[in-house]
């Protein structure tokens, strides 16, 4: 008996409790957000929506997963990355043969149905934590070789190849994620200065064959509506001209939960889900708004924080890759809703409503309080990976 007391203080000594109890907070935040956000639509006699409801069961799914994934050793996640990487090609190319789109977008093919359940899975993603997995392994497999533009390239391989997938499916906004995660873990591992240089010069000179042949018309207009907001207002940019005015409204304290003009009325299109932003600052105010960005900022620091003390540089550029995707969806959507960036289908994480971002994030967290676990209590290797500031290859 005293075996089993001990092994269970043990386990709950290493356990990141602060890094859970953020995540659960901020998707309790949300899924409060969403139910406030949908009340206006709710038939009689129903209590909660269905976005909610699937929000609810994604996220105790997730905190399950996450809990469980802690309990497995890392070195075994990070030894499996070629069938990750492997099912994560396939999940993409699955989609692309049978998946279904928005109702906005048809033609796109982001999603897959789930039997005939109703219910529906967003393999990008999964496949965003399935690429912070492959690449970190792939950066430390050539760690000694990173001033060499052959394993440079290789590794702008890798990243065009999830990246080029969810294009093709119409799922622009993940593609930027993708992104945004190539570029910091590329950066946290010491690449030279003059391949970013290199590269932001081949983006700008690719810009006008980019907007003629990648964006849609409506991605275009999208684009164009922030330089002339009136020319667009009824179409385009009404969601975002509407939740703007919405956050206004709110003020320094909100209008009170439940009681948002904008968020009660279903004036702003899609609120539950990309334009949340906007009902946390209605009805919560400004004081609402840097709660929520407070968490959520909490919670990419601990993620650094776990990446700093790896002892392993794969799971240390793990965690940069996560707290990278987390902050970057974070000001890419609040960017949308203060209309300094154009809608691009990227949703707040742990607060906007959807199941398949909600269930995956938690898988990540799972990872990261893997590595904390396994690598708590003991001795930190002093690495190029342990502190990001580190320009020794420049």
């Amino acid at each position: 008996m005293s075996k089993i007391i001990n092994t269970i203080k043990t386990a709950l000594r290493e356990t990141d409790f602060v890094l859970f109890l953020l995540c659960t907070l901020a998707s309790a935040f949300g899924i409060t957000m969403v139910y406030s956000a949908t009340r206006w639509e709710l038939p009689e006699g129903s209590v909660i929506s269905r976005d909610t409801r699937t929000m609810i069961l994604a996220v105790v799914m997730g905190m399950i997963l996450a809990v469980v994934i802690s309990f497995i050793d890392y070195n075994f996640i990070t030894k499996m990355f070629p069938a990750i990487g492997a099912v994560c090609i396939l999940l993409m190319l699955l989609t692309l043969a049978i998946g279904v789109g928005p109702q906005e977008r048809p033609d796109a093919k982001t999603w897959l149905v789930i039997g005939n359940s109703g219910l529906y899975f967003q393999p990008s993603e999964l496949v965003k934590i399935g690429f912070i997995i492959t690449f970190g392994m792939h950066i430390e497999l050539v760690k000694d070789k990173l001033k060499e533009l052959k394993h440079i390239l290789l590794l702008g391989v890798h990243a065009m190849i999830p990246t080029g997938l969810v294009v093709i499916s119409g799922d622009l906004g993940s593609a930027l994620v993708f992104i945004i995660i190539f570029i910091v873990m590329m950066f946290c591992a010491g690449v030279q200065l003059r391949y970013f240089i290199l590269g932001f010069v081949s983006v700008i000179a690719a810009s006008p064959a980019i907007w003629y042949f990648l964006f849609s018309e409506t991605q275009k207009e999208r684009f164009l509506g922030l330089i002339y907001p009136e020319r667009y207002a009824d179409d385009v940019m009404f969601q975002q001209l509407n939740g703007l005015k919405a956050i206004g409204r709110g003020g320094f304290t909100g209008q009170g939960l439940f009681n948002g003009t904008a968020t009660q009325s279903g004036v702003i299109p899609e609120s539950e889900n990309d334009m949340i932003f906007t009902c946390v600052g209605e009805e919560l105010g400004l004081l609402g708004c840097i709660a929520a960005l407070g968490i959520l900022l909490a919670i990419v620091i601990n993620i650094m924080h776990t990446g700093q003390k790896s002892k392993f540089d794969a799971t240390a550029l793990m965690c940069y890759g996560l707290a990278a995707m987390i902050a970057g969806q974070v000001i890419i959507n609040i960017g949308m809703c203060l209309v300094i960036l154009p809608v691009i289908g990227i949703t707040l994480p742990f607060f906007s409503a959807g199941g398949s971002s909600n269930l995956c994030i938690y898988i990540g967290i799972g990872l990261i309080m893997s590595i904390y676990r396994f690598d708590k209590e003991k001795e930190v290797t002093n690495f190029r990976l342990s502190n990001i500031t580190t320009f020794s290859n420049y």
